[in-house]
């Protein structure tokens, strides 16, 4: 009952001080600042702490917008320091793929978004992080295509997202999906599919991942190489991403269904491969 007069209280009285008529954040007092996190707090981010609470009131001022609306999410990542190499659980501010549909909504350009496409249903065998064997199925990819008005012209935007290069897994020594991408196998790939089309029509919203295509990643926090930028160095394929799909591709390869330079060239849309990794494609 006290959490309850608590929101409705404050959200009736606090609304007006965050947003102005051109939905607009504005600044808050200390006092209305203490009644905002506590009812984000009791209601959107039940459980937050509250340093993750006002990073996202931070996060919400730059960007004009309202907390109320929950446009961002408090995700709890696993993040490794390159220099001391240990992992320590951070929580991280992401847009939510919410918060990208009604930015491009707003710009007055959305046409529509079509129904996510999908692959052909994979069943592989996992490894949990408990080391047991687990099968699971999957779709191959998702396809969701987004159109945008630009002038007097609709322009469609593809965004074509493979399954295994996009779940989280349970954990660092687990090749199983986490729960989420377990319960929710198309859901969750359909979602990155739309926000990498969101991103491709409308990048001013942002090329940030969303919450919904890191919740359950690691983040290696590497030192920053200068490279030079008349030749910018290219972007490798992770050498655990490749360890941890590598069996699937072989699957796919002797089924028939794609042959390795198909793999090959999916891989590297994403990242170069080395000869080595190349070889063992060919030869598996």
């Amino acid at each position: 009952m006290v959490n309850n007069v608590i929101l409705a209280d404050t959200q009736t009285n606090l609304k007006g001080l965050i947003m102005n008529d051109n939905a607009k954040a504005l600044s808050v007092d200390a006092p209305s600042r203490d009644k905002l996190i506590t009812t984000l707090q009791n209601s959107l981010y039940t459980g937050a702490k509250r340093d993750s609470v006002e990073m996202v009131i931070s996060y919400c001022e730059a960007a004009q917008l309202d907390p109320m609306q929950k446009p961002v999410h408090i995700v709890p990542m696993n993040v490794r320091d390159a220099s001391s190499g240990e992992y320590v659980w951070k929580d991280v501010i992401m847009p939510g793929i919410g918060l990208y549909r009604i930015q491009a909504d707003r710009s007055g350009t959305l046409a529509g978004v079509s129904e996510p496409e999908f692959g052909d249903l994979i069943t592989q065998a996992f490894v949990d992080k408990n080391g047991n064997e687990i099968q699971h199925s999957f779709p191959e990819w998702c396809k969701i295509s987004v159109k945008k008005l630009i002038g007097n012209q609709i322009v469609e935007f593809v965004a074509k997202e493979y399954w295994l290069e996009n779940y989280a897994t349970a954990g660092r020594s687990a090749t199983a999906p986490n729960a989420m991408w377990r319960k929710r196998p198309r859901g969750q790939i359909a979602k990155c599919a739309e926000a990498q089309a969101l991103r491709k029509g409308w990048p001013e919203i942002g090329q940030s991942p969303t919450a919904e295509e890191m919740d359950g990643k690691i983040i290696d926090v590497e030192e920053a190489e200068v490279v030079n930028h008349e030749q910018p160095a290219e972007l490798m394929y992770l050498e655990a991403d490749f360890n941890k799909n590598f069996s699937a591709w072989a699957s796919v390869i002797q089924s028939g269904k794609k042959t390795p330079d198909d793999i090959i060239a999916m891989v590297e849309s994403k990242g170069k491969l080395t000869d080595e990794q190349k070889k063992q494609i060919r030869e598996s």
